[in-house]
């Protein structure tokens, strides 16, 4: 196992200027504090809010706190490693930087200092749809790393399906190994803490992938229902979404054992567990709390991941032991980024790398495969 909290950088990160990681981080949430200080107003609503009174946001958090572990002790620890099999490929560990948009309102680097981060420290990377920088970008610069992790690309679809599927061809074309595409947004949550702030986007900020997507026909005094944005999808659309890509399909924004079931029996290639970060619908369980449900409802036909309040190393294992095959971090890696880019990203990864590996060998865990609900304190056993 690797020494804790050092920050390989095994190639030079082309970037306009090297950064100084400022002093004192020691812990994701130290970097969530800084991030405050070094992002306005408006941005800081729009990364760190969620929907209304914010009450699953909250939950997120506590409900990985409220898992308790209970470790074991004299257990073999030599050889071990935080390696997973995830789609066909051997990781180096479980974590993958979550879909978050326009991140160059946190760093003028956006998601090409997130691209050398997370691919310098082997970490996986899904870029959002509505991205600040284009996906060709992206993917040259993660491209870069002899050990990076796998690069996929987070899909809305669009009420043009012709423009969908153009796209769908340039993350093919651009290198990216899967589709995330997002289902549980058919409309943004009703985000109080953005409103309050009066949030706009920057001038000079855009998803510039959807640059040349013609907005659809507007619906004056229609209601929500006749007029969601983009492309709303269905059951039909992911078949249509499989069928139209040589690429694997993952869904994101499963909480419905019933929907994991649905999704299993289309043989999707994974499901991500998530609520949005709670930023769609406010009062939706914590992930941690539905994960068991839904590990329990597939019954190993496809793997999980799990993203949503994610914050120590304790976390990630706990999330494998409730049966995740890894985890997607989003906030956090835009605290990082907002604090010193390219250097904050890879910080925050490293950072949880570290403490996951520190749990294992607390835990008696040599391998993540020997993560299981025993790990979990039970009061009433």
């Amino acid at each position: 196992m690797s020494a804790p909290h050092s920050v390989p950088l095994p190639v030079p990160l082309p970037l306009p200027a090297v950064e100084t990681l400022p002093a004192g981080l020691v812990s994701l949430d130290d970097h969530e504090a800084f991030a405050h200080t070094r992002l306005d107003d408006q941005a800081w609503a729009y990364f760190s809010g969620g929907a209304a009174d914010e009450g699953t946001l909250r939950a997120n958090r506590s409900a990985w706190d409220n898992l308790r572990l209970l470790p074991r002790v004299l257990r073999p620890l030599a050889g071990g490693h935080t390696r997973i099999e995830l789609l066909g490929r051997t990781l180096a560990h479980p974590l993958l930087v979550a879909p978050v948009a326009y991140q160059r309102m946190a760093h003028r680097d956006g998601e090409i200092a997130t691209a050398h981060a997370a691919a310098s420290q082997g970490a996986g990377m899904v870029l959002s749809t509505q991205a600040s920088v284009s996906l060709e970008t992206v993917a040259r610069a993660f491209g870069a790393y002899a050990e990076r992790g796998p690069l996929w690309f987070q899909l809305y679809l669009q009420h043009d399906r012709g423009f969908t599927r153009e796209l769908i061809q340039r993350a093919e074309s651009a290198g990216y190994e899967a589709l995330v595409l997002t289902v549980d947004a058919p409309t943004s949550g009703a985000r109080d803490r953005e409103r309050r702030a009066g949030f706009k986007l920057p001038a000079g900020i855009s998803a510039v992938n959807l640059a040349q997507l013609t907005p659809p026909p507007a619906h004056p005094g229609a209601s929500l229902f006749d007029s969601l944005p983009g492309h709303p999808p269905t059951w039909a659309d992911v078949q249509w979404l499989q069928e139209t890509t040589r690429l694997p399909v993952l869904l994101k924004g499963v909480l419905h054992p019933q929907d994991a079931r649905q999704a299993a029996a289309l043989q999707v290639a994974a499901l991500i567990v998530s609520n949005h970060g709670g930023r769609t619908l406010d009062t939706t369980p914590a992930t941690a709390a539905v994960l068991p449900r839904i590990a329990q409802a597939v019954a190993g036909d496809l793997p999980l991941l799990v993203d949503g309040g994610i914050r120590r190393g304790t976390d990630v294992l706990k999330a494998i032991a409730l049966g995740a095959r890894a985890v997607l971090v989003g906030r956090p890696c835009v605290y990082g980024l907002a604090n010193a880019g390219a250097l904050g990203v890879a910080h925050v990864l490293r950072l949880l790398r570290d403490e996951l590996e520190i749990a294992m060998a607390l835990c008696g865990c040599a391998t993540l495969d020997q993560a299981s609900p025993e790990l979990f304190f039970d009061p009433m056993s």
